[in-house]
């Protein structure tokens, strides 16, 4: 891929994020100015009139700048709304990054927000008419098209299916053991291997526990020049990496697409691999925050991003290598599993987790010095996704 990177050029001198979960009492307009306003107490150095222009990612909280500028009262001030499906958080960081790189602005604002509980949707909404429901995107539900991981897993690499099961089932026991040392999380509580794998079937053998929730929340992040950082934080966070793909989308009407791999996700990693000069990330980065949208998601995503071998993934993740006291610690802050995903704000809120490890303010969760952490998000499904990956460092190089 052809990108040149942003490397340390640009850095995060402040964020904000909600507790996500069942908001029936906050509007959209609520999460949006209670996320800024935390942003803003974590850097007094700043006001809300400082902010030169807003990216403000959603996917149906509304449409237009005005989503933002109307609770905010914002003074004529450029506001770029943004949507990729569940990378839609994570495009505004992206492009809001880009704009102080570029020299057009000083300081500005990403903003991710999405009130999902309030529309009925039990998970990405739809804008578009479904029309006569033979599109291959429509003619099985997210939970259906993540299950076929599974059994395609095991088929190729000659995983037993119950190692399978088993490694599935402490991918959601971890999540859920970080989210309940998380007060942000919707889910707080612990959950035993055996009710996960006990519970009820939702699409093949992806069972409830499988699966991410659904919730509304906001996420926000204060971007300035790498060179000011200092001026408003004495711990920023610095942008390493910011890459996107976005597939042909041929893999629903491809008899031969392989379900063991995300190609979005390998082509992104390597190319924020290699913007952030990273060569060996299992060595290298200390923490992820991954879309585990469902369970074998996050172990065929080990594999793409470079944690573990190829067909290795179920026993490293049965040998602990992905717990908070392993190798890397995978979805530190309790994922999608435990914080729902409100589609608009997943990308930022997995940036704060890494804000909060840096800053040593993680409390049960927190991580021994740690230096590189990474973001991931998947929109969309197996076969046709797009897939965004960060960098982030506690230090400039």
């Amino acid at each position: 891929m052809a990108s040149n990177g942003i490397r340390d050029r640009v850095a995060i001198v402040g964020m904000g994020c909600t507790t996500f979960g069942e908001h029936w009492d906050r509007s959209a307009d609520d999460l949006l100015v209670d996320a800024i306003k935390e942003c803003f107490a974590s850097t007094p150095e700043l006001t809300l009139a400082d902010v030169d222009a807003f990216w403000l990612g959603t996917m149906n909280s509304g449409q237009s700048g005005a989503v933002l500028s109307r609770p905010m009262a914002l003074d004529y001030k450029p506001v770029t709304r943004v949507e990729n499906m569940c990378a839609t958080g994570s495009e505004a960081v992206r492009n809001a990054c880009y704009a102080v790189a570029s020299g057009a602005y000083d300081t500005v604002m990403a903003v991710g927000v999405e009130k999902l509980k309030d529309t009925g949707f039990s998970g990405l909404v739809r804008s578009n008419v479904a029309g006569d429901g033979t599109a291959p995107e429509q003619t099985v539900t997210a939970p259906a098209a993540f299950s076929l991981l599974d059994p395609a897993y095991c088929k190729k690499y000659g995983v037993d299916p119950q190692d399978m099961r088993d490694a599935m089932t402490h991918i959601a026991w971890k999540n859920h053991h970080n989210g309940a040392l998380n007060s942000r999380a919707q889910f707080q509580k612990e959950v035993s291997k055996e009710k996960i794998a006990a519970s009820p079937l939702v699409a093949g053998r992806l069972g409830i526990f499988d699966c991410s929730g659904v919730s509304d929340g906001a996420a926000c992040a204060l971007i300035v020049r790498a060179e000011d950082a200092y001026k408003y934080t004495d711990r920023p966070m610095f942008i390493k990496a910011l890459a996107l793909a976005a597939g042909p989308a041929n893999g629903p009407m491809d008899p031969g697409y392989d379900y063991t791999t995300f190609e979005e996700v390998v082509r992104s990693s390597a190319d924020a691999y290699k913007q952030a000069g990273i060569t060996d990330p299992r060595t290298q980065i200390a923490l992820a925050e991954v879309h585990d949208c469902f369970t074998p998601t996050e172990l065929v995503l080990m594999e793409d991003m470079g944690f573990s071998e190829r067909g290795e993934a179920w026993r490293d993740v049965l040998d602990g290598a992905f717990d908070l006291d392993g190798r890397i610690a995978v979805n530190s802050d309790g994922g999608l599993k435990s914080f729902g995903h409100p589609v608009g704000a997943s990308g930022l809120r997995m940036l704060f987790e890494n804000w909060q490890q840096f800053r040593g303010e993680a409390g049960e969760r927190q991580l021994d010095n740690p230096k590189l952490g990474l973001t991931h998000n998947l929109g969309g499904r197996p076969g046709t996704c797009v897939s965004f990956v960060s960098i982030v460092g506690a230090e400039q190089d």
